[in-house]
């Protein structure tokens, strides 16, 4: 008897619909074909002994199963579910009627329990666009899966539950999740507050320009300056995802497996790779393609901390993404495209020793050796970073001050005004929504000088001998500060704040 069952694979962030065709017939043996991997030809172990241990068996005849499409490359344990309910349905152990409106996906553990997957959320997506009834898969994965609306979500615990379900018709519990409520009821809580930051003002003023224009920025400094501290509170001042950026960076972070019992997320990402990191993990890459860092920190911040620690050509291939907002990773039969719009923010010493600009502390490299270090970041990555400011130690009378810094939650309503004004600025536009996004032709049409404004310029970049890369730089974040201040036109005081945020351009540092 032939009997067909739906599982689904997962390919970059899209899921597509695996037929898996089981055929009983007369004769010994069990043969797998479709191009299965390992995961998947070990399973018929696993759904043996799950089986025998909740009262079913393999039947003792040649059973042939297919999994088409035949020449896409299935992988993972996720089909042990699909193949058992196959292998059942086809030997008329239980009903198979109403088996092929459900998209069946799970890994069985020896007695029958599930394992969650991997990706459930593009499945569910797939498995609605496609008309299916229903989704059956492990409970872990089942609060993710039912975000999608009008599909049924039935998360289970034992192969069981579902066996029952078909056979006998014992209803399931289904999983319904109102989404917008899920995803509003969280947004103002931040784990880390800015409130929490001593001192440090105009570091704190530089974080929300970055925030409001979505730029990206390097914190130059001693250790203990607080570096690190002001960057991960950067996510907290920055504007609400929408529902759509909610789903597109959770769809990603499902792929990998870590939504498990979250539902949607509505934090933006913060990403913190190691400096020892390869360029295939944070990129994205392997011979079967996943996600990097760069595109799980998708709608969110990647920080890199101490950034000339970082390996050169790891450095060297966030140009692209950079850019572009987006990787694509080419393979020999396929190649997928992740997406990979963040903000960047960077941190480094200023010098191999750390000291170089604390006017307290020796002097400890050499010219040669600072020079060498931080010729390590090449001129490229950093003409891709708009915000460049020194980070100066905190002194102890502001530490010890009992009075708390402006909240996280007041900063972030300056930002995402500033925000919406730039999004009715670019509506016309596909690919630019923020004013990090410009390119030469946007800067000349919205970045207009007086002629006041324009001498200040040009004596900064004699003066400064600040390089050509310095100039659309200040501009673009001239205009965020304008947005701030709720500002039409661009004037001399923006200019000259955004002047003061290219410290890495001038003479002696990188020259």
């Amino acid at each position: 008897m032939l009997t067909k069952v739906y599982g689904s694979a997962v390919f970059g962030v899209e899921a597509t619909t695996i037929i898996v065709e089981v055929n009983i017939d007369k004769g010994i043996g069990y043969h797998l074909v479709g191009l299965p991997d390992n995961a998947i030809k070990e399973s018929n172990y696993r759904i043996a002994a799950a089986l025998q241990n909740n009262g079913y068996k393999i039947p003792g005849k040649k059973i042939t199963i297919n999994m088409a499409p035949a020449d896409l490359r299935k992988e993972g344990s996720a089909y042990d579910l699909t193949l058992a309910i196959g292998i059942l349905a086809a030997s008329s152990q239980i009903k198979s009627e109403d088996i092929e409106r459900y998209i069946i996906m799970g890994e069985l553990s020896l007695d029958g329990s599930l394992q969650p997957i991997t990706g459930a959320l593009p499945i569910a997506i797939k498995a609605q666009q496609e008309g299916f009834t229903g989704f059956i898969l492990p409970t872990a994965n089942a609060k993710e899966a039912a975000i999608v609306g009008d599909l049924k979500v039935y998360g289970i615990d034992n192969i069981k539950q579902v066996l029952d379900f078909f056979d006998q018709g014992t209803p399931l519990e289904q999983t319904i999740i109102d989404t917008r409520e899920e995803f509003y009821k969280n947004l103002d809580f931040p784990e880390f507050d800015f409130s929490d930051v001593k001192g440090q003002e105009s570091i704190k003023r530089c974080m929300e320009i970055a925030a409001a224009g979505g730029h990206n920025i390097i914190l130059i400094g001693p250790p203990g300056a607080g570096k690190t501290m002001l960057a991960k509170r950067l996510p907290s001042i920055l504007p609400p995802m929408t529902l759509h950026e909610a789903l597109e960076t959770t769809k990603i972070h499902s792929v990998v497996g870590k939504i498990k019992n979250m539902g949607l997320m509505s934090q933006r990402p913060f990403r913190s790779p190691h400096h020892t990191i390869s360029d295939v993990a944070l990129v994205g890459g392997g011979s079967y393609p996943q996600p990097g860092e760069i595109s799980l920190s998708h709608n969110g911040v990647l920080f890199l901390d101490e950034l000339p620690e970082f390996k050169r050509g790891v450095l060297e291939v966030m140009r692209q993404p950079l850019e572009d907002r987006e990787v694509t990773i080419s393979r020999a039969r396929f190649t997928v495209t992740y997406p990979s719009s963040f903000m960047l923010v960077a941190s480094m010493n200023p010098s191999p020793g750390g000291y170089f600009n604390d006017p307290d502390a020796p002097v400890t490299s050499s010219p040669a050796e600072m020079q060498r270090y931080l010729s390590k970041i090449s001129g490229p990555l950093l003409d891709r970073i708009d915000i460049h400011i020194e980070v100066t130690p905190v002194p102890f009378e502001k530490l010890s001050e009992e009075r708390k810094g402006e909240g996280s939650v007041e900063i972030r309503k300056r930002v995402t005004a500033a925000r919406e004004l730039q999004t009715a600025r670019f509506e016309a536009m596909a690919n630019v929504h923020y004013n990090a996004q410009m390119n030469t032709k946007q800067i000349r049409q919205y970045c207009k000088l007086d002629d006041k404004s324009k001498a200040l310029l040009k004596n900064a970049m004699e003066r400064l001998n600040l390089s050509a890369r310095a100039y659309d730089r200040i501009l673009k974040v001239a205009r965020t500060i304008a947005d701030l201040a709720d500002e039409t036109e661009l004037n001399g005081d923006h200019i000259s704040e955004a002047i003061q945020y290219r410290s890495l351009d001038r003479e002696g540092w990188l020259g």
